[in-house]
């Protein structure tokens, strides 16, 4: 192997590891959120409004990382980002890990978000000029970690004999030692040749707005089920809450093998036709989750949903950046913030559906995301090829 091939494999693996790094931001506090009430309320806890509060702020710093750092990266280079990303997060379990009331907690999980936002940001563009050849399969590689980080995360959370306090202490090597690692690696421009494309340019282009709109949908179709699959199991289907937690546990577990099977697969399939059979399998597998009358079989369709939906975000990335390969880590950083967006809206939906229907009406409007986005894909595989360069 060429020195050039080695720091490149080097490259790639600290992405794939600053992706799970990514996830303990993001799944962490889910885990411990019952606890967190508890420890920091007093005798009565803390109130549901409170509690939502600590997951509203992880994603308010993840979207103000991402809007900050896309316009810097483009002009600084990706490799601070990428260091900086991983030392935020850090810094933030370690706050978390020793906070003395919630006012601290809210602050350690804004900087953890904003940390993950950071990375969601750099790490897609990082990629794609690693392997330009490949983007499907790297792309889809690349958010696997994501699920598997999520997955060994939740593991980690859940032994009874720790904490989240040790646990959140001790975990802070893997962002911290990512992060450092970043500094020995040298990461190619995030555009190949000449200035990113302003991003008002992209914007007059109807297929970056289609685009845009996909990734929006994307996020729901994922996220409309997976912040409600553990209530859902218990409220719904009359599961336990470990059995509710183990369902999203499998859920992450099937969008692992969804995004490394499509890594694997590669160049040999159409992207958009995958993209669009997967969406139509989701909906389908919603209304099985919603409507089926026997609940082992209702909560297995759901957990298939995890697979169908696996490659919608990370293909809606390689296929934009295909069709503009000038749009540099500003793109990137708008199509990240738009996801993050239909992933906060599609929750809200069902919770509001749920407050005036039966759950499982709620989570069966979780199904017109992935019906609205084949719609889209059909359009835009209808859409003529366009020139590879897009300056301005």
């Amino acid at each position: 192997m060429s020195s050039q091939s080695a720091s490149r494999a080097y490259a790639l693996a600290l992405s794939y590891a600053s992706m799970m790094s990514l996830a303990i931001a993001v799944n962490l506090i889910p885990v411990f959120l019952t606890t967190l009430g508890t420890a920091l309320g007093g005798p009565e806890g803390l109130t549901k409004e409170q509690l939502g509060r600590i997951s509203a702020t992880i994603f308010v710093g993840l979207v103000m990382g991402i809007l900050v750092a896309g316009p810097l990266a483009d002009r600084l280079g990706a490799k601070a980002f990428a260091v900086a990303g991983n030392l935020l997060i850090g810094a933030g379990l370690a706050v978390l890990g020793l906070a003395p009331d919630y006012a601290v907690v809210l602050a350690a999980v804004f900087i953890m978000g904003l940390g993950a936002g950071v990375l969601d940001l750099i790490l897609s563009p990082i990629i794609c000029a690693l392997q330009p050849d490949r983007r499907t399969s790297a792309m889809n590689r690349l958010h696997a970690f994501y699920a598997i980080g999520a997955v060994a995360t939740i593991l980690a959370a859940l032994r009874p004999e720790v904490g989240w306090r040790e646990v959140s202490l001790w975990i802070i090597v893997a962002p911290a030692a990512v992060g450092l690692g970043f500094l020995a690696v040298k990461v190619p421009p995030l555009v190949a040749q000449g200035r990113p494309a302003p991003v008002t340019r992209l914007c007059r282009q109807r297929y970056f707005i289609a685009a845009l709109a996909a990734i929006f949908l994307a996020g729901a179709s994922e996220l409309g089920i997976a912040q409600w699959l553990p209530a859902y199991a218990q409220i719904g289907l009359g599961y336990t809450n470990w059995t509710g937690g183990m369902g999203l546990l499998a859920f992450s577990v099937a969008m692992a093998v969804g995004r490394v099977g499509v890594g694997m697969v590669g160049r040999r399939v159409a992207v958009i036709p995958m993209m669009r059979w997967s969406c139509l399998s989701a909906a389908g597998l919603l209304v099985v989750g919603c409507f089926a009358p026997w609940p082992a079989v209702a909560l297995a369709a759901c957990v298939g949903v995890g697979l169908a939906v696996s490659c919608l975000w990370p293909s809606t990335l390689a296929v934009t950046g295909d069709r503009f390969p000038q749009g540099g880590a500003s793109m990137f950083g708008l199509l990240a913030a738009v996801g993050n967006f239909g992933g906060i809206f599609m929750p809200w939906v069902v919770g509001l559906t749920a407050d005036f229907a039966a759950i499982h009406w709620g989570l069966a409007t979780a199904a017109l995301a992935p019906i609205a986005m084949a719609i889209l894909l059909t359009w835009m595989r209808r859409q003529p090829a366009a020139a590879r360069t897009l300056q301005g």
